[in-house]
This record gives C-alpha cells, sequence and structure tokens, in this order.
C-alpha cells in the first residue's frame, strides 16, 4: 500500500440486554442522512487507553454507563487503499447500567437500540469489518480473535 495518510485507533462497545440483543448505535457522520449503524465507540484520544475511550465513548453516545469491561470479544483491522488508511479497532464486552439518553458531542449519533442477530445482520450488511467480527464472536462465543480486511466491503479474514 502506498504511504498512509492516516491511522486510526479506534474502541468499541459491545453491550448486550438481557435478551440477548446487542446495542447498536446509528451516526450521521456528515449529517447527510447517510446512516451507518456501528458498535458504540470512536476514536481513542491521545493520552487515553482504549479501555479508558470505550467508558467514555459508551457513556456520550448512549447515555450509559460501562460498570465493567469483561473482556477483549475481538480486534480489526481495516487497510483502506483508496484512502491510505489503516484503521485498528478493538471490541469490549462490557457490563453496564442505566437508561439509554445519547448525549453525543459530536452530533452524530441519530439512535441507540438493541438489535437481535438478523436485525444486525440486515444493517451491517455492507460494511463487512463491522459485521462479520460481531457475529463471529456472538455465534461462537469466543473473544480475542484477530480480523484483517483489505476494504470496508471486501471479506475478511480471522486469525
Amino acid at each position: 500500500m502506498a504511504e498512509l495518510r492516516r491511522q486510526l485507533l479506534v474502541a468499541a462497545g459491545v453491550l448486550m440486554d438481557r435478551q440477548g440483543r446487542v446495542l447498536l448505535v446509528a451516526n450521521d457522520w456528515g449529517r447527510r442522512g447517510r446512516i451507518r449503524y456501528t458498535l458504540p465507540g470512536g476514536m481513542v484520544e491521545p493520552g487515553e487507553t482504549a479501555a479508558e475511550a470505550v467508558v467514555r465513548e459508551v457513556r456520550e453516545e448512549t447515555g450509559l454507563s460501562v460498570t465493567e469491561i469483561e473482556h477483549l470479544a475481538y480486534v480489526v483491522q481495516v487497510e483502506d487503499k483508496r484512502r491510505r488508511e489503516r484503521t485498528i479497532a478493538m471490541a469490549f464486552k462490557v457490563r453496564w447500567e442505566g437508561l439509554l439518553n445519547p448525549h453525543d458531542p459530536d452530533g452524530h449519533i441519530v439512535e441507540a437500540r438493541f438489535f437481535d442477530v438478523d436485525a444486525i445482520k440486515e444493517r451491517l450488511k455492507t460494511h463487512l469489518p463491522l459485521l462479520e467480527p460481531l457475529i463471529y464472536y456472538l455465534e461462537s462465543g469466543e473473544p480475542g480473535h484477530y480480523h484483517a480486511y483489505t476494504g470496508w466491503s471486501e471479506p475478511g479474514r480471522h486469525y
């Protein structure tokens, strides 16, 4: 790949309710009405650990409080040649408390809701690096896998 223009470090939370549904947030990053569902999470800020970032991002994007980080669910690496970007995302399985009440300081979150696996597959189907690792984790129950992608719409590999 040509020289990278930027590298992104992202931390996200896997929050599940009592019915086993997973919390997704709807992002409108460009405020153009193009919604993309993701796990709650975001950029790890300078001087912050990924674990600290997931606690902060979950609070900002959902209003919920992380009470415990159970484990590292999975790691995703996306090498986006078109944008010349590398994204490393860590998803943490967390315990939480509170009521959904998003107060995203960036104003990108337009919805936060729990979804079952079939609904997750539908909402994430065009973004394989978001879909495949999450579904693999939910269906296998195995934490700690690494998933590698060469773009946002290409199938990946997991280790």
